[in-house]
């Protein structure tokens, strides 16, 4: 078995029964440099576990593997290690992002990735050291390390404006337990996978069949027993995803910008009469309309022909000096001339602005856009329904669908993935976006600009897409919804009501029978 295969770089020599252990985790003094590279390797091997790749078995091994480490000894240092492959090696994307377009040489690029990595390591390590301070080496484990998995996930997804990336509970997608996302969230769902991690280690790796069998028992039945997803159940639309395939190099070239619009106008053109509503991808339009009524006229006068709703990313300046520029959704309605525009509240940071802790990050990459974040509903209301806007970057975040879902029918994403090229970050972009849909039970649309383009219905499945890196159309149909699932009512205070007890309480550990005992 996997555990046992990396067993031996464990060095397990002492067996110790435990009864009511409160012995701290011990140290492996001798070897800790070796258990710390396996451990940076485990974490390395979870970003298989999503999607493009979907190995999500993957994830409940390499958690497994980790937790027989960090029970040893140096939790804290262990957990860091961890994370530094989850989230430097595991985001190795981000190097070529940063030298491809910051623009960053190797070095600096690689040094950001490992530094970004770096920073979200302090969140597993702050788990498993957590985890060890209330449990030890005791059955304590099988119910302490699940709930604190659900706490670190939660501020993983808020602290430092929240980077909730490949967040354990995606894992629960195109699987029976995927209901209980409308209950608990994505960051509740993490409970799943982290209490099959830990009842695998008690079971092949402490030998203790009772108490480890007893979690698989219990996250099994809460995996089959699942509730059904919601689904919607309102009136039947069609829509059109616009997927240009605009090269990120071209996209703010002037010379291109002719190219463009028209790439843009030909397919809608195609699309409108085989549909109710057109959407384009985040920043279609990449100028400033307010500055350029040229284009805004031509733009407008195609569109009054096609007598179809659309929505498209585009720029726009504040109206207060003109120097604050927000990133959103336009919306033309047919017999109106006005646009509509809501902004993006959730911006992306070192990419649309820059922290004020970091001005020297301005010298290093000169090139980035200063944006402000937008403090509008995010609703666009249309002629029979309410469109609910997450632009790019947002739609990883639980918080701004649940705002936007209640008052809209539909949540719209908007996306431009280009930075990434051919890497797994469009693919766990698009699955975390997919959550968003079973949170509140709406469809999402998501129009990317050079994918992924897709139609998601509420129980997270895509119902409609087109390969990424192809010009064409998503056709399909969505519906609408208003129902307001539990986890949108409440979203994550539940879950937070049920954390803080936890903290400053010590459960009482579970005995073991004779023949139970841990392998240290």
């Amino acid at each position: 078995m996997f555990l046992n295969y990396i067993s031996p770089l464990w060095q397990m020599s002492l067996r110790t029964k435990l009864h009511y252990s409160h012995m701290p985790c011990r140290t492996w003094r001798n070897s800790s440099w070796v258990r710390w590279v396996v451990a940076c390797l485990l974490g390395s091997l979870m970003p298989y576990a999503f999607s493009p790749y979907d190995y999500k078995w993957l994830a409940v091994l390499a958690l497994a593997g980790w937790i027989g480490l960090f029970m040893r000894g140096r939790s804290f240092a262990t957990g860091w290690a961890f994370g530094l492959g989850w989230f430097g090696i595991g985001a190795w994307w981000l190097a070529p992002t940063f030298h491809t377009f910051g623009p960053l040489a190797w070095p600096w690029a690689v040094l950001a990735t490992g530094l970004v990595g770096s920073i979200l390591a302090l969140f597993p390590a702050v788990l498993a050291w957590c985890s060890c301070m209330l449990a030890g080496n005791s059955s304590r484990m099988l119910i302490v390390f699940p709930i604190l998995a659900v706490g670190e996930e939660w501020l993983r997804g808020h602290v430092f404006t929240g980077l909730p990336w490949t967040p354990l509970g995606s894992l629960l997608l195109d699987t029976p337990a995927i209901g209980w996302a409308a209950f608990v969230g994505v960051y509740g769902a993490a409970l799943l996978p982290a209490l099959l991690a830990v009842s695998l280690v008690f079971m092949l790796q402490f030998k203790c069949y009772r108490r480890g069998l007893t979690g698989a028992v219990i996250a099994g039945i809460c995996m089959f027993a699942a509730p059904a997803p919601y689904r919607a159940e309102g009136a039947i639309h069609r829509v059109a995803l616009v997927q240009a395939n605009i090269p990120q190099k071209l996209k703010w070239n002037a010379n291109f910008l002719n190219e463009t619009m028209h790439r843009y106008v030909r397919l809608s053109k195609q699309a409108a009469s085989r549909s109710d509503l057109i959407i384009w991808p985040e920043v279609a339009v990449p100028m400033f309309l307010g500055k350029a009524p040229q284009w805004r006229e031509w733009l407008l006068r195609h569109m009054k022909t096609w007598n179809t709703p659309v929505l498209f990313g585009g720029l726009k300046l504040d109206a207060g000096g003109g120097r604050i520029a927000h990133n959103g959704i336009y919306l033309f309605l047919p017999g109106r001339e006005e646009l509509q525009f809501v902004g993006k509240e959730h911006l992306v940071p070192f990419g649309e602005y820059v922290p004020s802790w970091i001005p020297f990050l301005h010298a290093m990459v000169p090139n980035i856009a200063d944006f402000r974040p937008s403090r509008d509903s995010g609703v666009l209301q249309g002629a029979h329904e309410r469109y609910g806007s997450l632009v790019c970057y947002e739609a990883i975040f639980p918080r701004e669908a649940r705002q936007r879902a209640n008052t809209a029918s539909v949540l719209v994403n908007v996306v431009n993935d280009t930075w990434y090229g051919h890497t797994p970050a469009a693919w766990q972009h698009l699955q975390a976006a997919r959550m968003r849909a079973v949170e509140t039970d709406r469809y999402l649309l998501r129009a990317a600009n050079t994918g992924v383009s897709a139609i998601v219905a509420p129980d997270g499945t895509i119902q409609e897409s087109m390969d990424w890196f192809t010009q064409g159309v998503v056709y399909g149909t969505y519906r609408d919804s208003n129902t307001k699932t539990f986890y949108q009512r409440w979203g994550d205070l539940p879950l937070l009501v049920w954390m803080v007890p936890l903290l400053f309480m010590r459960l009482p550990a579970l005995p073991f029978t004779h023949k139970e005992t841990l392998n240290l």
